[in-house]
């Protein structure tokens, strides 16, 4: 008869710690190419923000073109998760809405959400830009999801799913591209602000379409 083998705890600590590593280094590259862009980094000068040498990098990634690429990609994944979880949360579509975008802000305030909204995929292989634009519009079909779920049942003022998503995900986005970490808001707190121009404007009252369009009475 033969023995029961058991997977050997030793195996599965080891793989848990190459993830925590190629982790570190995948995070260290995307603050690195938030800082200085992706072309002025080099695997030389990710190495000496880890403190280790660049052929130890090549144990965790393959080229400077793959860590772009899983930085990106976590970003995504993770805005992708975030809306999936707002939208399985209860309430209105309204409330769905809100969290997610309050949950977006909180993600490209991130080092890969960061990486994704000043990098992008655009250095990158067009084989690798193909699957990541892919991501992309599964964001974007989630965005538009919960817009036409809220026109639908009222809590949202009818308009152009398409275009409200468009908006909503640009006006977040560029947070990415502004952000920093020792300024004076937290992403909350952003959130929160912007969140409030987004969904309830600028205006003071509403305005007649003679004013909107600067016609005089």
């Amino acid at each position: 008869m033969k023995a029961n083998v058991h997977p050997s705890p030793w195996s599965g600590d080891r793989n848990r710690e190459r993830e925590i590593k190629r982790d570190a280094v995948l995070r260290a590259a995307a603050q690195a190419f938030n800082e200085n862009g992706f072309h002025a980094t080099s695997l030389d000068d990710v190495a000496r923000r880890l403190n280790v040498t660049k052929p130890t990098l090549y144990y965790y990634v393959k080229s400077k073109n793959e860590i772009l690429f899983e930085c990106v990609r976590i970003a995504l994944e993770m805005l992708k998760a975030a809306i999936d979880e707002a939208g399985a949360a209860k309430g209105s579509a309204l409330d769905k809405l809100t969290l997610a975008m309050r949950k977006y802000v909180g993600i490209v305030t991130t080092d890969f959400g960061m990486c994704l909204i000043r990098i992008g995929e655009d250095p990158l292989p067009s084989e690798s830009r193909k699957k990541l634009r892919g991501l992309k519009a599964g964001v974007d079909r989630e965005l538009r999801r919960l817009i036409s779920q809220g026109i639908a049942e009222g809590s949202l003022a009818p308009c152009d799913p398409k275009m409200a998503a468009f908006t909503l995900a640009g006006a977040l986005s560029w947070i990415g591209r502004w952000y920093r970490p020792d300024g004076p808001l937290t992403p909350d707190e952003i959130a929160a602000h912007c969140l409030a121009v987004l969904m309830n404007g600028v205006s003071k009252r509403v305005r007649s379409q003679k004013s909107l369009t600067g016609s005089r009475p």
